[in-house]
């Protein structure tokens, strides 16, 4: 290679480094000063969210950008205040068609894990685990994941499906862009959902679902059930000694529901046919479609009914 060659090949490399984003532009990284029990909020217009809690004290945050400079896609405020870490992002070019994929954008936050934790994103899913405090999350381009928490959880989505896993305390969730799945929740349940079905396992208070989306599956219910679907059908137990009773009703499939034949209930049930293999009392004339009894002493009412299928009553 002659040495004018060598030259322009030079030059060539550097305009063609130049040209690239700088890494400084790709990612941002702070520490903020948080104590455990304190607050910590992120409000963001795109981006998905990966938050855990941790031993160490102080707010760790990794903003990154995967096609494009930070400093031309937000204008990003940091605030740190006595017991509260603040984050706000904002769009700065209200029409940049960039922000609709939000994974491009990733914040990566690491709390103490006693902190009462506030994520609002416009542009992605949010995922959050290790929490030793209250929980809210709400996105519209994505899912909710969230895992490990004792404290209240509220979750809200547009933009896809919300699964909650070990959960010590009360859990809201609503979701029109995927279905609800729950498993071992130490208190109550409030699933709402448009787009899918509702599953939930173990948990040990009471239970209000209603969808449109799908169908419904609850096991091991340790409260009162109350449970509505027109996009499915129904199938649920309750754990050993629960005789809290309940409400049960679809438009979209039939019902199977098990039940400790142990339980003290009253039990109405309706639909295209009834059938139960415990040993209930029953009230009134015998119908194919209709059942009107009580399990072992009667008590609080369980009421099944369906105008989508069958009604089928059984023993755990």
């Amino acid at each position: 290679m002659s040495p004018k060659t060598a030259r322009l090949s030079l030059s060539l490399a550097v305009l063609s480094l130049a040209a690239l984003p700088a890494l400084a532009d790709m990612r941002i990284e702070k520490t903020l000063k948080l104590a455990p029990g304190g607050e910590f909020r992120l409000d963001t217009d795109m981006g998905k969210v990966t938050l855990v809690g941790s031993a160490e004290a102080d707010a760790h945050v990794v903003i990154t950008s995967r096609r494009k400079d930070l400093d031309e896609l937000l204008s990003i405020r940091f605030d740190e205040s006595p017991g509260v870490v603040s984050i706000t992002a904002r769009k700065k070019h209200k029409f940049d068609w960039f922000s609709g994929s939000g994974n491009n954008i990733q914040y990566e936050v690491r709390v103490p894990a006693q902190t009462q934790v506030w994520i609002d994103t416009s542009g992605g899913g949010i995922s959050v685990s290790g929490i030793r405090g209250d929980v809210r999350t709400d996105t519209s381009g994505g899912g909710i994941s969230v895992t490990d928490v004792v404290g209240n959880v509220d979750a809200d989505s547009s933009g896809g499906g919300i699964t909650l896993r070990d959960i010590q305390g009360n859990v809201r969730a609503d979701t029109s862009g995927g279905g609800v799945d729950a498993t071992s929740i130490t208190g109550s349940v409030r699933a709402t959902s448009s787009g899918g079905s509702i599953e939930l396992e173990r948990v040990s208070g009471d239970i209000d679902a209603d969808t449109s989306g799908g169908g419904i599956g609850i096991v091991e219910a340790g409260g009162r059930i109350n449970a509505d679907t027109s996009g499915g059908g129904i199938e649920a137990s309750f754990a050993r000694g629960n005789s809290r009773g309940g409400s049960l009703s679809s438009s979209g499939g039939g019902i199977d529901v098990s039940i400790d034949p142990g339980a003290d209930l009253s039990i109405e049930a309706s639909g295209s046919a009834v059938r139960t293999d415990l040993p209930l009392a029953v009230r009134g004339e015998i119908e194919r479609g209709s059942l009107s009894g009580t399990l072992g002493k009667g008590g609080n009412t369980l009421r099944l009914h369906t105008s989508g299928g069958s009604v089928r009553i059984q023993a755990l």
